[in-house]
């Protein structure tokens, strides 16, 4: 079936009319103040009977009168919500900013590790399918009990080399937006007991290690990355978002691995 026709099947099983349709949506457009939102009797037959995509209005007053899922209306005309954040993740922008992991539709599940091998050990680098003995569809509703679900998360742009080869552009990183203080160099040893931040400076945002001199904020960046130090006043030109407790990020990056395949192809005579 059509979306259309999958509409009518959703009306006739609620056992209303598309006149009350028609009458209901009224009501929402009163209330909403906005004539779009109205659902005319003879618009309604349309739509069951060839299925073109309705407006935003129209499909939220669908939505309430059917009792039914916005996510799951708009997967009737092809729109999946879900697959927003996966282009995201393909559609690479230069400059380093915050990035919003959304749940849509939270009476879905997702693909989770239930349960783990016995002889597992943390302490070892192993394949993640090596550690897994169970994996099973668990509610996203409990996955966002977890700290995924509170956590800031920031994308750092491809131009920004600031902390490459630590944290390459590309990178996701998890932020802890509690942690706002910088600390003084006697807190750490190593580069990698140095706490990273992820800073809002004029013009976008920046992931970075940080100096605090009296009112002025020093982005450090790594040694390697050759990028120079920036200097701003604090909190009247530079904000700290957090600090970074995690990242995610490519081992083999996009040009290197396209250099690859091109080696490994046979050359034509």
């Amino acid at each position: 079936m059509h979306a259309g026709e999958r509409l009518k099947a959703i009306r006739r099983h609620l056992g209303i009319s598309t006149r009350q349709v028609e009458k209901y949506s009224r009501q929402i457009a009163k209330a909403e103040n906005n004539a779009k939102f109205y659902i005319s009797n003879a618009w309604l037959s349309q739509i069951e009977a060839t299925g073109p995509v309705p407006s935003v209005q129209k499909l939220f007053s669908l939505s309430v009168i059917y009792r039914m899922n916005f996510v799951a209306l708009l997967s009737l005309f092809g729109v999946d919500l879900e697959r927003i954040g996966l282009h995201q993740l393909e559609i690479h922008l230069p400059k380093t900013h915050p990035a919003k992991l959304e749940v849509y539709n939270e009476n879905g599940t997702a693909t989770f590790p239930v349960r783990f091998h016995e002889g597992f050990k943390v302490e070892k680098t192993t394949l993640l399918s090596r550690m897994v003995k169970v994996w099973g569809e668990v509610p996203i509703s409990a996955i966002r009990h977890l700290d995924i679900r509170n956590s800031e998360y920031g994308y750092v742009g491809l131009r920004d080399h600031t902390m490459d080869p630590l944290v390459p552009p590309g990178s996701f990183v998890q932020i802890d937006d509690q942690v706002r203080e910088v600390l003084r160099p006697s807190s750490w040893r190593t580069e990698l007991d140095r706490p990273i931040y992820f800073v809002k400076i004029p013009g976008g945002y920046a992931c970075s290690w940080c100096e605090l001199k009296r009112n002025q904020l020093t982005l450090v960046p790594h040694p390697l990355s050759r990028t120079r130090l920036r200097h701003f006043a604090y909190t009247r030109e530079a904000e700290i978002i957090g600090r970074v407790t995690g990242i995610a990020m490519r081992i083999v990056r996009p040009e290197e691995r396209t250099r690859d395949v091109s080696a490994r192809s046979p050359k034509r005579s």
